[in-house]
């Protein structure tokens, strides 16, 4: 069996009959084709999982809430897991949260659960895609670009992200995800599509980067082109100025609708 294969399993075993679950993925390193073992001296990677879920009608019709303001996020060992409740997801869809929008490209292999719901969304995920993506894509890649370069060993960080700051001189993970935040934003702009998974595109040089092959001067180099370029996408793309709030207001209440019957039938 293969690493994914293997990754799946576990992964359906252990989070796949949550509540009202409608949809969830790997995302991350393992989506994007950029993940590196756990026995690897050069891996900083956890198990991330991401999706979506109707929460019990109380949340909707009484006073209790979806986790915290409609998020779940949890951690087991090397697992990472964030669940959104449905209303919640719609909402950083409709901003242009890249870690969300990955879900409605989301290839077939990386997916874990999927329902009629979240197919909705995907048939209907154009009324996602405007011009306004631009400023989620380079705010997060500012976000990182500044992380990479505090040169701070966080409380977060494991012995091995710490000792690869330590040896590089800059945080090469924060840098391998400024680089892909870039590069999937302009791609995004220019043909209203979004590739998530790397592999056959960059995803080795994704790696190089984490495993901190590239200098920090190659990678702020780079990410001052990439910048540019992102900005001059902005002005060449075709896709709509903003997103039709109304328009995803009208398909929110036919998802959390869709949801609720299949749930209601199961």
């Amino acid at each position: 069996m293969s690493g994914l294969a293997q990754l799946r399993v576990e992964a359906k075993d252990r989070f796949g009959k949550e509540y009202g679950l409608q949809f969830l993925s790997f995302r991350g390193s393992v989506a994007h084709g950029t993940y590196i073992p756990s026995d690897d001296p050069a891996s900083v990677d956890d198990v991330d999982l991401l999706g979506w879920a109707v929460a019990p009608l109380d949340c909707y019709f009484g006073l209790r809430e979806y986790g915290s303001r409609g998020t779940r996020d949890f951690k087991q060992g090397r697992w990472d897991v964030v669940l959104y409740e449905a209303r919640k997801l719609v909402g950083l869809l409709a901003k242009g949260n890249p870690n969300v929008l990955c879900t409605l490209f989301m290839p077939a292999e990386f997916v874990l659960v999927q329902t009629w719901a979240h197919e909705l969304l995907v048939l209907n995920r154009g009324l996602f895609l405007s011009r306004q993506l631009h400023a989620p894509f380079v705010g997060y890649a500012h976000s990182q670009l500044k992380r990479m370069e505090h040169h701070a060993s966080k409380g977060y960080m494991g012995a091995k992200r710490k000792l690869l700051l330590e040896q590089h001189g800059y945080d090469t993970k924060n840098a391998a995800h400024l680089i892909r935040l870039l590069r999937m934003g302009i791609e995004l702009l220019e043909s209203g599509e979004l590739r998530v998974c790397r592999t056959g595109l960059d995803a080795n040089e994704l790696v190089a980067i984490k495993r901190g092959d590239w200098p920090l001067r190659r990678v702020k180099k780079a990410a001052d082109k990439l910048f540019a370029e992102c900005d001059e996408a902005y002005e060449r793309s075709h896709l709509p100025d903003r997103v039709d709030r109304d328009a995803v207001n009208e398909l929110c209440i036919e998802v959390v609708e869709a949801a609720m019957d299949e749930g209601a039938h199961s």
